[in-house]
């Protein structure tokens, strides 16, 4: 057993784009805010930002929780670095499997 407070959290799990139908894509991309990190993270040099670098009008576990949906989705990696979390888009991945689809969310009026 490890003393509280060193131990070391699981590392995420990813699903890789082709594994993921249109409807668990479009359903994560349906969400404010995790359409928000999405957009945030497209405007982001690759593995710059730590999952709490983000603003949106969530808590710590709902941030986490919309964070794993975008894993689900193939949207989004994860790696620890310290004690940080930092994210990539899966941009290229994700265009392959959905050609169109994030150029569409991404250049679309929040307001549409």
């Amino acid at each position: 057993m490890t003393p509280r407070g060193t131990g070391h959290r699981a590392a995420p799990e990813h699903t890789h784009p082709d594994d993921v139908p249109v409807l668990t894509a479009l359903a994560a991309l349906a969400d404010p805010v995790r359409l928000t990190l999405v957009r945030e993270l497209a405007g982001s040099p690759e593995w710059t930002r730590a999952c709490g670098s983000f603003d949106v009008p969530v808590g710590k576990p709902a941030l986490s929780h919309h964070f794993s949906v975008l894993r689900g989705a193939g949207l989004v990696e994860q790696r620890d670095e310290g004690a940080r979390r930092v994210n990539r888009l899966r941009r290229a991945e994700f265009d392959a499997r959905f050609p169109g689809l994030l150029e569409l969310v991404l250049r679309a009026d929040p307001l549409d």
